[in-house]
């Protein structure tokens, strides 16, 4: 049974139950299990946390046995942006992968597979899917992320990741409202701003949102994001415009209103996280997601009595408190009586049929017919070019073609470039133009020695020193196969191209299967 601290009054209790913090470590730290005896009411879980599934089980059990109804939220996108298995590689891909297919029952089977993995470690609500409309290929921290520049074919992926994740008896939590699409800056360093007309939010942005919602939803999580055409003056995350008067009156959305990572530079840089944890339960946010980069008691007292403070100062109606911490309580209770639905025998390797069916090869022009290409069969030398992860991908989960080429044919050899390289030596300081990634590629030819060359690129389009290392790699080798692992949006080179529409480690295996000819170019 829940036992609360009699010591605790009422509003201490609901201050405490809108928080979703979280903590280091692979076990409950003794102050966490305090503030769930005290009302805290979720907590978030990170790779950080985990080990093993037997670990998280073991974890997740231990926080059930302070309080029985406790919301297990974690951050598990599948494809790129993955803490269930990440030091190895998500299992399934991503959202562009699935979208690159437009297949809405893979979709829901992906992500009912995906829940049933969670709902099995005691995970209970997850920050997925993304909904945004991936309208700005600058974007640098959705991306592979979204469904894709389409926003009928996001709304309705949309629509089937929810209620597949929702069979398995976990809670979707939709995001980043009002849409991170359209952005050229990341949230977790600065504010950014989208300038779009209403009437294209509402046609674009929106319709995603609005399939959620209309899916059932149990959650919408806020964006970091200043939109003019809806509020001139606060980001989403703290706007009553647009968390109260958009999304609750008039899109009719009644579940749970989550922020994105408070400590995120565009509300911490801004406002700090006691004043926008304030600012963004008035303006109608019921759960502060914190603990990405700050995971401690200590964080967790502060926001307590910031938000304690606020209402006794009138700056917070009680009974708006009041309202977040009974959503809060609202869904802990839908996610104790949630029945699972056995959604058919998908098997263990619905991740890796979906990703091979995402893969788009192309061939290059000399070559007439697929079937021209000749796989390898000798151990090549695989150069992945790297760009600095975003922080929600995170720089700990292995990506590319290697382990999976050294797999298949053993002896393969691999190497990593940056654009550090490509500022090296006399190229030093090159201009964005991206001169400087000659030396990269010049790099990798020399590493490459006579072995065939797999070059691997993430977003080609959005770095110029990459699309000049892939320039030296193919004049000197045109043999050169190009695996381009994020959004496609460069035009397709080499003797063979494959997008792969994403990172995860099915999309690593699924083109590794093409280029040594286990799986035919055509038919995928």
């Amino acid at each position: 049974m829940t036992t609360l601290a009699s010591g605790t009054d009422t509003l201490t209790r609901d201050a405490l139950t809108v928080l979703q913090p979280g903590f280091t470590g692979t076990t409950a730290p003794d102050w966490l299990l305090r503030r769930l005896g005290e009302g805290l009411a979720s907590v978030g879980l990170f790779g950080r946390n985990i080990a093993s599934p037997g670990q998280l089980a073991a974890l997740t059990a231990q926080l059930r046995a302070e309080r029985d109804d406790v919301l297990v939220a974690i951050d598990e996108e599948g494809g790129d942006v993955t803490r269930l298995e990440v030091r190895s590689g998500s299992s399934f891909p991503g959202n562009h992968a699935l979208g690159a297919v437009d297949d809405v029952e893979l979709t829901r089977a992906v992500a009912h597979e995906l829940g049933r993995r969670l709902a099995a470690c005691g995970v209970n609500l997850n920050w997925a899917p993304s909904a945004d409309v991936n309208s700005n290929p600058s974007n640098p921290v959705i991306g592979v992320r979204s469904f894709g520049a389409d926003t009928v074919v996001a709304a309705r992926h949309t629509a089937a990741y929810v209620a597949g994740l929702q069979s398995a008896g976990v809670a979707a939590c939709t995001k980043h409202f009002p849409g991170h699409g359209d952005t050229a800056v990341d949230s977790h360093h600065s504010l950014p701003r989208i300038d779009i007309p209403a009437d294209v939010l509402t046609d674009r942005e929106l319709t995603p949102f609005r399939a959620a919602i209309a899916a059932g939803t149990r959650a919408v999580m806020s964006a970091h994001i200043l939109v003019p055409a809806l509020d001139p003056d606060l980001p989403a995350t703290l706007s009553r415009r647009i968390l109260t008067g958009l999304l609750r009156g008039e899109l009719g959305y009644d579940g749970l209103i989550v922020t994105d990572g408070m400590e995120m530079r565009a509300i911490a840089g801004t406002y700090g996280i006691e004043r926008g944890s304030v600012l963004a339960v008035a303006a109608g946010a019921d759960a502060i997601c914190v603990g990405g980069g700050l995971a401690d008691d200590a964080t967790v007292l502060r926001l307590r009595d910031a938000l304690v403070a606020a209402v006794r100062a009138g700056e917070l109606p009680e009974e708006r408190l009041a309202d977040a911490a009974d959503r809060v309580r609202a869904l802990a209770r839908w996610a104790g009586m949630a029945g699972r639905s056995p959604e058919g025998a998908h098997g263990d390797d619905i991740g890796l049929r979906a990703a091979r069916r995402a893969l788009t090869v192309t061939v290059a022009p000399g070559l007439e017919r697929p079937e021209s290409f000749k796989p390898l069969t000798e151990p090549p030398y695989v150069a992945a070019f790297t760009p600095v992860a975003n922080i929600a991908v995170g720089d700990e989960t292995p990506w590319g073609v290697a382990a999976e080429l050294i797999h298949l044919l053993p002896g393969t050899v691999t190497g990593s470039f940056s654009a550090e390289d490509g500022r090296a030596d006399k190229d030093r300081g090159a201009d964005e133009d991206g001169k400087g990634g000659a030396s990269a590629g010049r790099a990798a030819l020399q590493a490459a020695g006579p072995r065939r060359i797999v070059a691997v690129v993430r977003d080609e389009h959005r770095h110029p020193w990459m699309a000049s290392a892939l320039d030296t790699l193919l004049a000197a080798r045109p043999d050169t196969i190009v695996v381009e692992m994020g959004v496609p949006q460069a035009a397709p080179r080499g003797a063979l191209h494959i997008a792969t529409h994403g990172a995860a480690r099915v999309c690593g295996r699924a083109a590794a299967e093409v280029i040594t000819g286990l799986a035919g170019i055509t038919g995928l």
